[in-house]
């Protein structure tokens, strides 16, 4: 597990700018739907679409819906959670087995097993579409396999908040829920923008986010990374690692001497789950002793990971915790 979180974490993501690449695009065999669905903020007057649909996923692929999709197969959790998110989570026939939210979604076939997708068990679950996630999340030798089999195949990959914003837009076009989308990308945004003018005039302390320390090396927040990104958000001035893999050396940690330490792991971690287990087995490892959070004890066990990290519409979810954890002072602990 330690590895798929150090992997998904680190990946070096654009700080709160929507990728052009990212939008809609028109064909002459489908409606239009726009260029950007988080345009259709108009209350008095709802977005909607029509069928046959062509939209264009993350990776830039164009995706042809002749009707909203009945039977989905989700690839990545979070996908999962936009398509529940949506009211769509009866449509689902396939999901990973490190799916968990909602409750319900425990039930449905796992197709995807130990990050590897079988592609037996998508086409068994006989999907309309098939949701995989970018950046190597879902194997591109996986989703060629499943386009080959004349599978209609969208890819997600939010790098952003804006991004997350996007992704609930498309597949609510693809739904044929659009004002179901806008309204729950709109009360993200009321959330974000609630914690954002709570820290607006507050110090941002130094914030080192561990995502894990696995053989001797030390994750956490990559460079411009989404992680890094919102822990700014939150109110705190975050401490990254390499833009590619989210590492860190020791000595580099030391040099940013990190006011604060948020312990990630906790989440997987019971030697970490208290505050008191937290501080004494941060204090014995080597080094992080002469470290300023170590030395004043703020080292806090950070158990809402999964919603912190996981681009999906609980991401507010995580920037609301991340933002407890930062500024108890603003919003208790």
């Amino acid at each position: 597990m330690a590895l798929a979180r150090v992997r998904s974490l680190s990946i070096p993501l654009l700080v709160l700018v929507l990728v052009a690449a990212c939008g809609l695009t028109q064909s002459t065999t489908s409606s239009s739907v726009g260029a950007g669905l988080g345009s259709f903020a108009s209350p008095s007057a709802p977005p909607s679409v029509s069928f046959p649909l062509t939209l264009t996923d993350d990776a830039g692929r164009s995706v042809t819906l002749a009707a909203p999709p009945h039977r989905i197969v989700s690839l990545a959790p979070s996908n999962t959670e936009i398509v529940c998110a949506l009211g769509a989570c009866g449509a689902l026939t396939g999901v990973t087995d490190f799916d968990d939210y909602p409750a319900s979604v425990k039930k449905v076939a796992h197709v995807v097993v130990q990050a590897k997708v079988d592609a037996e068990k998508v086409v068994a679950a006989q999907p309309d579409l098939v949701l995989a996630a970018g950046n190597g999340l879902t194997s591109e030798a996986a989703i060629k396999q499943l386009t080959d089999l004349r599978l209609r195949v969208m890819t997600l990959y939010p790098k952003d908040l804006a991004g997350v914003y996007h992704d609930i837009n498309l597949v609510g076009a693809a739904l044929g829920v659009p004002g179901k989308a806008q309204s729950t990308v709109a009360s993200m945004q009321a959330r974000v923008k609630a914690v954002t003018d709570a820290v607006a005039a507050a110090a941002h302390p130094r914030t080192f986010y561990e995502v894990s320390v696995f053989e001797g090396t030390i994750y956490t927040a990559g460079k411009d990374s989404f992680l890094s990104s919102l822990i700014t958000l939150a109110g705190g001035d975050p401490v990254a690692g390499d833009a590619q893999s989210g590492a860190i050396q020791l000595e580099d940690l030391i040099a940013a001497d990190p006011e604060l330490i948020l312990l990630g792991d906790a989440s997987y971690d019971p030697t970490l789950a208290t505050h008191d287990k937290a501080v004494a087995a941060v204090r014995a490892r080597s080094g992080w002793g002469q470290i300023s959070a170590v030395r004043a004890g703020k080292v806090v066990p950070f158990t809402d990971d999964v919603v912190t990290t996981r681009p999906g519409p609980r991401i507010v979810d995580g920037l609301e915790a991340l933002a407890r954890a930062i500024h108890p002072e603003l919003f208790g602990s």
